[in-house]
């Protein structure tokens, strides 16, 4: 059965020309706009041109034209591969367009190559584990926040709606600097690494407490009224009924916010967690080297965010076969 949102067909016949055209189009549109005379694709173009006329409009306009022609001969070509090769190739070649244009800055490489071990080693490290800590918080917060706001106790919903609601409401980086610098005023001072830790997980578990209320809400009433009917007390038949059906529904979803949280993670560099962001900076900053530390600080996020979703994946698609039993 095909579950595409678009159900059609582009790899044969006047379609497979129409999209390759379209795209090429688009291509020579963006191209135009971005000037890319002025970047590794105007080399293509040196040999037939002077400098002084690939500068120029003229220069701007072929530039732009061959663009246009590469895109629409390799949509040409990849509409005929299966559809799973497809996408891995377009996946691939918008990788090396990205890294390309990274690779036409004027950056230094040897520098670059000589701090990337300090930013795996403290940088992404620190980063992990205060990701992986605090989504495991998250992850309780979300679910005492659930079970509160389901909980038909009115006080108890109460705690829970003002919960999500304040938490949900606040910036995170507010409620950062709220932790690190407030606390303190009430005699309570707390380092640097358990201040992002309470305040990426107080955040994301107030997002992820809708998460869990909606999977639980999910179980139909008919669960609770057979265990009602068994004689199992309700907060049993919570536990060992409603909550591992709803797991099927809630797990998913908090890789999504993990990946979420890893990214966000980079905030916490302003009150000094020696993150990946935080080495970056500094380091950049020092040697007058900022774009090259922040392009390859990207590109570990990326790297780091890539596995996340496999991960992410092989969880899904475990949760999608136990849910077709």
């Amino acid at each position: 059965m095909n579950n595409s949102i678009l159900n059609i067909s582009l790899n044969r016949g006047t379609a497979r020309i129409k999209a390759a055209l379209f795209l090429g189009i688009i291509a020579f549109v963006i191209a135009f706009s971005v000037s890319v005379n002025s970047t590794a694709i105007a080399e293509l173009l040196r040999p037939a041109m002077s400098p002084e006329v690939l500068s120029g409009m003229w220069g701007r306009v072929s530039c732009a034209f061959v663009m246009g022609i590469v895109v629409s001969i390799l949509t040409y070509f990849l509409l005929a591969l299966p559809e799973k090769l497809q996408s891995r190739l377009v996946w691939g070649l918008l990788a090396i367009g990205a890294l390309s244009a990274f690779y036409s800055f004027d950056l230094s490489f040897t520098f670059i190559g000589n701090k990337i071990p300090f930013l795996i080693s403290q940088g992404a490290v620190t980063t992990i584990y205060v990701s992986a800590i605090s989504i495991l918080l998250a992850f309780i917060f979300a679910m005492l926040g659930a079970t509160a706001k389901l909980s038909g106790i009115s006080i108890l919903k109460g705690i829970g709606d003002f919960y999500t609601s304040y938490f949900r409401g606040v910036p995170l980086l507010v409620q950062l600097f709220l932790i690190y610098l407030g606390l303190p005023q009430l005699g309570l001072v707390i380092d640097p690494i358990p201040a992002a830790i309470a305040a990426l997980s107080l955040v994301y578990g107030a997002y992820m407490t809708e998460i869990f209320r909606s999977g639980i809400q999910s179980i139909s009433m008919g669960q609770w009224e057979a265990a009602d009917a068994l004689g199992l007390a309700r907060m049993r038949t919570f536990q060992k009924v409603i909550l591992p059906q709803a797991m099927r529904l809630i797990v998913p979803p908090t890789g999504n916010q993990f990946i979420a949280m890893l990214k966000d993670s980079s905030l916490v560099s302003v009150v000094g967690v020696w993150d990946i962001m935080f080495i970056a900076r500094t380091q950049g900053r020092a040697d007058f080297k900022i774009l090259e530390m922040l392009i390859t600080a990207s590109i570990i996020y990326w790297m780091m965010s890539m596995l996340l979703e496999v991960l992410q994946n092989r969880i899904e698609s475990h949760y999608a076969k136990s849910l077709k039993h």
